[in-house]
């Protein structure tokens, strides 16, 4: 997921469970200039930030590894 995709959904989840920025910073202990930087792309937010945001919001957090296809 490009970065771009993973603050759209994070914003839209805290949208749709009414929850504002204030409240999720809170609730997760992220700070409020980091998620408001983040939720308008100026931020890059550590992963254990957005295992905190994600866990509030009921998300799950998956990383996948690429497989690299060689060319021989």
């Amino acid at each position: 997921m490009h970065l771009e995709a993973l603050i759209k959904t994070i914003k839209n989840r805290r949208e749709t469970m009414h929850v504002t920025q204030e409240t999720l910073a809170k609730l997760s202990g992220v700070g409020l200039r980091t998620l408001k930087n983040f939720e308008s792309g100026k931020g890059n937010p550590t992963l254990k930030n957005l295992q905190k945001l994600a866990d509030i919001l009921g998300l799950e957090i998956c990383i996948q590894v690429k497989t690299i296809s060689s060319n021989k």
